[in-house]
């Protein structure tokens, strides 16, 4: 269950803990009427009925749910619930191109100080590792002079990278992340700031190397950042990055997979973005982009089992076509 902050009303917030208390013994018909009682004494705290939508969910009354959620959503103008995206897994919404930057933000500044342990202890966490490992398949002991860390968090991927870069440049979403990155002393320069945002405002073609370890799977709509990475990257410059990708078996690398529709991207039940190869193509494609690897990895596990997921590796060599 989701909580953000009090809901200014001492009684309701006794009544949203002893709820959660209820969820947590599995008594979710309990847990919807406290959630409710919590309602009336706060209509507007988004909380509240992000909490009753998911109790209402596992009470498989998904009409209602949806509502909830739509409540939830209502009252959270910043997104940073994620409502959006539950609407979408129910079917009750379009998916959106991203996940809600206020989401993302929460997200990681709620996890910022124990992120990475968590990553490389609990989910075997191996993306930067991964990339670093493709990079040198296709540009051994290549030292690049300018280097930009999409969604760089506590700095996993800049430590991978630093001996190769000689100014290296991080950026996130995430306030406390960046602190993170700055106490390991990493980056010759961070930024707090939205990824396409902070690629249109570089000079056009001073990056050599753009990366992006499991920053994708909070975006769906790829074709801005690929245009973006474009304008920032040098001619011949690397553009590497992981995704998730369906785990249905049928999905080859080169072949579209019809269940991910015209969009080539989904949103799993994991609140995370799936993107299929032939997708990844497209976008390069459309942006200037040469494809210099793709290959089928996995950069963490969950509960136990590797997540499927793609390491991409695109070379800029022409001007980006976007019009």
């Amino acid at each position: 269950m989701s909580h953000l902050g009090s809901s200014g009303d001492l009684a309701a917030d006794r009544r949203y803990q002893w709820a959660l208390g209820a969820v947590e013994n599995g008594d979710f018909e309990a847990a919807r009427d406290l959630f409710t009682q919590t309602l009336d004494l706060a209509p507007t705290w988004a909380p509240g009925w992000f909490a009753l939508a998911e109790a209402l969910e596992r009470l498989d009354r998904r009409e209602e749910a949806s509502e909830a959620f739509r409540q939830a959503q209502r009252h959270d103008p910043e997104g940073a619930l994620g409502a959006s995206l539950h609407l979408a897994r129910l079917d009750a919404a379009p998916t959106p191109a991203a996940a809600p930057p206020g989401y993302v933000k929460a997200l990681f500044d709620q996890y910022a100080a124990t992120f990475d342990k968590h990553l490389v202890e609990k989910l075997a966490y191996r993306g930067p590792e991964l990339l670093l490992a493709a990079i040198d398949a296709v540009a051994p002991h290549q030292k690049f002079a300018a280097v930009l860390d999409l969604g760089c968090g506590a700095g996993l991927a800049g430590a991978a990278i630093r001996a190769r870069a000689t100014n290296l440049t991080g950026v996130d979403l995430s306030p406390l992340m960046i602190e993170q990155a700055r106490g390991k002393a990493i980056y010759d320069r961070l930024a707090v700031a939205e990824i396409v945002d902070f690629l249109q405002g570089e000079p056009q073609g001073g990056a050599d190397l753009i990366l992006a370890a499991d920053v994708f799977v909070y975006i769906g709509d790829l074709a801005p950042v690929f245009a973006a990475a474009a304008q920032a990257l040098a001619a011949d410059g690397l553009f590497a990055f992981t995704v998730q990708r369906p785990g249905a078996a049928s999905l080859e690398l080169g072949a579209a997979n019809s269940e991910l529709g015209a969009a080539g991207f989904e949103l799993g039940a994991d609140m995370r973005y799936a993107h299929s190869a032939e997708y990844l193509r497209l976008c390069a494609e459309k942006t200037g982009f040469a494809e210099a690897g793709l290959l089928k990895a996995s950069t963490r596990k969950d509960r136990g089992a590797d997540v499927p997921g793609l390491v991409a590796l695109f070379r800029r060599k022409s001007p980006p076509n976007v019009g």
